[in-house]
């Protein structure tokens, strides 16, 4: 697994400006980065999704609210609702491919009738896998975005692979919100 992170240099920075001794300007170049994205944030948002959409076939398969459970899930990952432009390409998609709204991307996990949303987090899944290939963070810590390969496991034990890239910022009370959200199935010649 092959990780790529652009993170502020601040130690060099902090290094140059405390060997000319002008610690007010590190103390505003800190300032700057808290509550900066991380890599360790960014896996932990992939993680916490991964387990929603395992939730949400759960609730499904137990005859439960799932629908409540992938509004929730959404709200929680999702900027929909933040006046925030989303960029979502889902997996299963062709005749409605972005889903630039919370009700389409709604749809796409529950399904709809008369659509071909067929509720992909209600399938469903026992887990997912994730394997970055690399994740960039932006030069102030406000947007990361990561790419790489995640494995949906079926209830027979499969994995099915997808790729996918995501792109995260902030909100207000600190959280990652997706911002992009893009996955296909890889490319087959056959």
């Amino acid at each position: 697994m092959k990780k790529v992170f652009m993170v502020p240099a601040l130690g060099a920075v902090a290094l140059t400006l405390a060997a000319c001794g002008e610690t007010g300007a590190t103390d505003d170049a800190m300032a700057s980065t808290e509550g900066a994205i991380t890599a360790a944030e960014v896996e932990a948002a992939q993680q916490a999704w991964g387990e929603g959409i395992v939730a949400i076939g759960q609730v499904f398969t137990e005859e439960g609210d799932y629908s409540a459970r992938a509004t929730e899930h959404i709200n929680t990952h999702y900027a929909y609702g933040d006046d925030q432009t989303i960029l979502f390409k889902p997996t299963l998609a062709a005749e409605d491919q972005f889903r630039e709204s919370f009700d389409e991307a709604l749809s796409y996990f529950v399904g709809t009738e008369g659509t071909e949303d067929g509720g992909f987090a209600i399938a469903p899944y026992t887990a997912v896998r994730w394997e970055n290939n690399g994740t960039i963070i932006d030069e102030d810590g406000d947007m990361a975005m990561a790419m790489g390969n995640y494995y949906f496991t079926g209830t027979d034990g499969a994995e099915t692979k997808v790729e996918y890239t995501f792109g995260y910022e902030k909100d207000d009370a600190g959280d990652l919100k997706i911002v992009l959200h893009h996955s296909s199935l890889p490319y087959s010649a056959n």
